[in-house]
């Protein structure tokens, strides 16, 4: 079995969907199953890894809404010719933007299985940037974009409600989940050490934020909550990792507000699990997310996530028992929570004792088993009947 892979994300880029998408194929190399990657050039300051299946980059330029993802410039001559020599026998869309419609044009044109995967909600980013009147016609696309695939593959069962509810086919949705590696994230670190090189007390109390720096990720609402808390926490801190087109913005409001936060930029994956493993809490204020990976990271940790009670999030973090859930936007809600953790030491560790619990129930390679075997049968099952993808079958 061959896969080509269609997406306008992909490693060396930082976020959710690049980083998932690269375990998929490093999945894949390890299960002797061939894949080819159709992905835009990242920037110019990332560094390429190498990698043993293909990748076929084309120039890109930056999404206005997701500047992560980019919008790459296919050459349809070059795709034709890269799919010819890889023959493969089921295409995956990963992001609905131009690779992806390549992607869709193929497997339509040459009947080749398609499946897709589902990463991000955007139609609620569009008020965020005040282009709500694009709802409409957003999901009118989506609707079209996805229409010929065999199954979509949703992050969390609450998307995959949202997505039966708009009038998506039950039977073609299914529940493509998230792991963490327990590796990379565990709570094992020298927290006084690494407190004591940030300048952060022992006992200081640390709340953390990690991910995207962007308005549709709410930080506003964890500073607003951490300045209440502040108040009966005075020598507590607040640590805020990621970058994006909200950082000054961000930083202006933390001024403005005598915020106690310290802003580090881009962190990797060893830094970021220093950080939640010293940390007392992980503040996640965002309600757009169709998963949330850093909760997962979090977690992992050992560290008690404060989240917004919405999204996918909540397939993860569950109030009361691993975490805590506050309504979203609502700082007062998330300041009472901070406090709650503040005074509770025995709650505190209860909930991180149990977050780490759940996160190792998270496998990658059990989650990656189960969708690579949901590609097999949709691929046997198309397959069944016709030639196998040859070379004239593209002309």
């Amino acid at each position: 079995m061959k896969i080509a892979i269609f997406t306008d994300t992909y490693v060396p880029d930082v976020n959710g969907v690049a980083r998932t998408l690269g375990r998929w194929t490093r999945y894949l190399d390890n299960q002797g199953v061939p894949s080819i990657v159709f992905a835009p050039e990242p920037p110019a300051s990332a560094h390429l890894h190498s990698a043993s299946h293909s990748v076929e980059r084309f120039a890109s330029l930056p999404f206005f809404l997701y500047p992560e993802c980019r919008l790459a410039l296919p050459n349809p001559v070059h795709i034709r010719n890269a799919l010819i020599r890889f023959k493969p026998d089921l295409i995956h869309v990963a992001t609905p933007f131009n690779l992806g419609l390549f992607g869709i044009h193929y497997a339509r044109k040459y009947h080749i299985p398609l499946i897709a995967s589902y990463h991000t909600n955007f139609d609620q980013y569009l008020s965020f940037y005040n282009l709500q009147w694009m709802e409409k016609l957003l999901w009118r696309y989506m609707d079209w974009f996805h229409r010929d695939c065999k199954a979509i593959f949703v992050p969390s069962e609450t998307t995959h409600r949202d997505l039966t509810g708009r009038g998506w086919e039950p039977s073609r949705l299914g529940v493509w989940s998230r792991g963490v590696d327990p590796s990379l994230f565990h709570p094992l670190v020298n927290r006084c050490e690494h407190r004591a090189r940030n300048g952060i007390g022992e006992r200081a109390f640390l709340a953390f934020y990690a991910g995207r720096l962007a308005p549709e990720k709410d930080v506003e609402t964890a500073i607003d909550a951490f300045a209440l808390f502040q108040r009966m926490a005075p020598d507590a801190a607040f640590v805020i990792a990621g970058d994006g087109p909200s950082a000054s913005a961000l930083k202006e409001r933390c001024e403005n507000a005598s915020v106690n936060a310290t802003f580090i930029g881009f962190a990797d994956a060893a830094e970021l699990q220093r950080w939640y493993a010293s940390a007392d809490a992980l503040l996640f204020p965002s309600a757009t997310e169709t998963f949330g990976n850093v909760a997962l990271e979090a977690m992992a940790c050992g560290t008690p996530v404060i989240a917004a009670n919405a999204g996918g999030v909540r397939d993860t973090v569950r109030d009361g028992e691993n975490g805590l859930l506050r309504r979203p936007g609502d700082a007062e809600g998330f300041a009472e929570a901070l406090a709650l953790l503040h005074r509770d030491e025995e709650l505190k560790a209860r909930l991180g004792r149990n977050a780490h619990a759940y996160s190792l129930s998270q496998s990658w390679d059990a989650i990656f088993d189960t969708l690579l075997a949901g590609c097999m049968t949709i691929a046997a099952a198309s397959w069944r009947g016709h030639s196998p993808f040859r070379e004239s079958q593209i002309n």
